[in-house]
Order: C-alpha cells, then structure tokens, then sequence
C-alpha cells in the first residue's frame, strides 16, 4: 500500500517508428529513457534484446522539440509530459575505417597525379638544349615588320600614281579625293563642346587646345583650363601642330592646282598637275603627333623634334618612342619615306596578284595607302572595306607566306 502511495506519477507515452508502427506505452515518470528504450523494442521488435547492442544502436527523440532523449536520464528529469509523442529510430551506423591498403594506394594515386616540383622539371629536362627567347629580338621583329610594311605602302603608292595617271579622267577624280581630304574630320573640332566652353568665359583658342588635349571631351578639357588658367604659356600652340592658317593655305593651294588646265591641253600639263595634286594630298597625310605623348616626353628631358620623330616613327606609341629615344633609335626617320626594293622577290610577287593590280587602279586605293602610311591605326578601317580590304588582304597574304620562307 506504501508503495501505491508513494508510487510515481504513470505518463501515457504516443510512440512511433519509422516503419510506421505506433502504440501507447505506460511508464512512471521516475523510469529511465534507457528502460522505457528497452520496453519499447521488445513491443516492437520481439526477440531483439538478445543482443545487448540494439538497446545502444537505437535512440529516442521527442517529436515536439525533436530532442535526442539521454538514455541515463529519467523521463521526468527530460521533462515529458502525458500524451507526448516520442519516435523510436535506429543510430545510423558509423562509416567503416578505411582499410590499410586501402589508404595506401589512394595515397599513391594522389602522388601520381600530383604536379612535378621545380626540382623534378629541371631534372627531366636537363639534357634538352636550351631555347631562350630573346624579347628585345622579338621586338626588334615586330617593328621589323612595322618598317617593312611601310616600305611595301611607299612603293605602292608611286606604282598607283602611275597607273591613275593614264586615266583620262585621273584629274577630275583626285579634284574629288582631294575636296575629301578638305572634310577631315581630324581637324575639325566638336562645336557644341566648343560653345559650351566659350559660353563658361575660356577663349575660344585655348577651348580649341584644351579640347583636342582632352580628346574632346568637355569635362576633361573644363578641368585643364582652370589648371593651367595662370600658365604663361597657356595659349603656345601644341607641339608638332601646324598653326591654323596652315591648312586653309594647303587647301587653297590644292583648289588651285586641281583647278588648273585640264588633260586636254596637253599630256605633260596634265601629269604636272596630278603631280601637285599628290604633292597635296602628301601634305594633308602628314604626321600629327599625339600632343599628349609630345608634353609627356617633352618633360622628361628630350627636344620637341625627337620626340616627334619618335612618335612618327612607333606610331603615336608613347611607352614604344621613349623606348626608342632610349634605344638605338632603329630604324631612324628617314627610314621611313624609303620605298621597298622594286625588284625583291615580295614586291614582284605583290605587284603580279590580279586582285592588287585591279585595286592599283582605283583612286580609292591610293587614298588607303595614304592614310595608313601617316596613320597605321586606321589600317582596320580600310581592311574592313569592300573596295580596299581585298587588296589588303593581299598584300598581308602575300607578305605572311615570303616571311615563312
């Protein structure tokens, strides 16, 4: 009777499991999770606690808080209450230890599959004969190839006069090319940014140097004006520019020599004026030095006229022409007017394609060699167009096959 006195509060327990069996379990709250373990696997499991390892291998989980239940702990000290569900699931066993062998051959495979150190390299290669690459000879090459390709356009350009100068019609046509050299649009500069300048109170010559040291852009060259506002030397015209009155005067000139006497009046009046007609479009083509790159070098010590001669002759490339004003200075500026040998087997080759003896013809073409010779960058422009990009296609052709030879 004492014992039924004192005797635990009985908590009526919802078990499940994952197979899907459930039952209501009785048990005093005093009872262990260990105990209560064992009675739920005997109701479910009949036979199973034979061995003493399934008692360890499963485990009880209260559904509500999902909390794992120790199994030294009694269920009152895990706070269960009556009518609470409670999950029966087995532990998941423990991966197996690798075996020995096992560890060592996948061991072995990552060493074989691992990248040879500095040490390894070196050995292996030792008996291989060097083959260093030389990177100023490699250079030396790519202007090599600058210098001869300019070579190729020179000499071209005096076979295309030739040939455009039997054309009957060669005067009313370079009358043309020349009126399309007047358009440049290099000389022009952006007059909406022009006025936006001279309308904040800048001269409107120091707005023209400003803007074209800014690339037009009106922010940029805003910031250099109010920089260089207490400069004296502010309004100096840009080095290696002609002045203004230069061009009008060319243009002036050009008006009056492709308005001179027509072929009619003679063969030799007509191929002395397409002289003076070539003799302007030269001049026109004429080298503009980035007037950037000019003051940059300028302020490391050089004379305005080396640093123009070097960046005519690497191509408006500041870092290239200190590298040549520190070099050797190969290949000089002379260099660059000379023409290709006429009778070297890549001329001749050049000169014999169908496809540049019908381009040779065209005043277009001519043009073409005449901008890239002055201006190399524009050489994508005039590869991409449909008159002249065959021929330069050619040409490149041509030149690429005698240079693996």
């Amino acid at each position: 009777q004492e014992e039924k006195i004192f005797a635990g509060k009985v908590l009526r327990l919802h078990v499940c499991t994952m197979e899907g069996a459930e039952w209501l379990e009785e048990v005093p709250e005093d009872t262990t999770v260990e105990k209560l373990k064992e009675r739920c696997l005997k109701h479910c499991v009949p036979g199973s606690l034979e061995d003493p390892k399934t008692v360890t291998h499963h485990k009880l989980i209260h559904a509500t808080s999902e909390k794992v239940l120790t199994d030294t702990k009694t269920v009152l000290e895990e706070n269960i209450q009556d009518r609470d569900v409670l999950l029966l699931v087995k532990k998941r066993a423990p991966a197996l230890l690798p075996k020995m062998a096992d560890v060592v051959a996948e061991e072995k495979r990552k060493q074989e599959q691992k990248a040879p150190d500095k040490d390894a390299i070196l050995k292996a290669t030792a008996n291989l004969p060097a083959r260093s690459v030389d990177r100023s000879v490699t250079h030396h090459n790519m202007r090599d190839f600058q210098t001869e390709l300019r070579k190729i356009l020179v000499s071209l350009i005096e076979v295309a006069q030739k040939l455009l100068a039997l054309n009957p019609d060669a005067v009313e046509l370079f009358k043309k090319a020349n009126a399309m050299l007047d358009e440049d649009e290099e000389d022009r500069v952006d007059e909406i940014a022009l006025r936006q300048l001279t309308e904040m109170g800048f001269p409107e010559s120091r707005a023209v140097k400003a803007l074209r040291l800014n690339h037009m852009s009106v922010t940029q060259a805003m910031e250099w004006l109010i920089e260089h506002a207490d400069d004296p030397a502010v309004d100096a015209p840009l080095p290696g520019q002609a002045p203004a009155e230069a061009p009008a005067e060319g243009a002036a000139s050009s008006a009056e020599a492709a308005a001179g006497p027509s072929s009619e009046e003679g063969g030799e009046e007509a191929k002395d004026e397409l002289t003076e007609i070539f003799k302007k479009i030269r001049r026109k083509r004429e080298f503009r030095p980035d007037p950037r790159a000019v003051i940059a070098l300028m302020e490391m010590g050089f004379d305005e006229k080396e640093v123009v001669d070097a960046l005519r002759v690497n191509n408006n490339q500041q870092n290239a022409a200190c590298e040549w004003l520190l070099g050797d200075r190969k290949p000089s500026p002379e260099e660059l007017d000379k023409g290709i040998d006429t009778n070297s087997p890549l001329f001749q080759a050049i000169l014999e394609n169908p496809v540049v003896q019908l381009g040779l013809t065209n005043p277009k073409t001519l043009l073409a060699f005449e901008d890239m010779l002055e201006n190399p960058l524009n050489s994508t422009q005039w590869m991409n167009d449909p008159e002249t990009g065959p021929v330069m296609l050619q040409i490149s052709r041509i030149f690429q096959t005698l240079n693996r030879t």
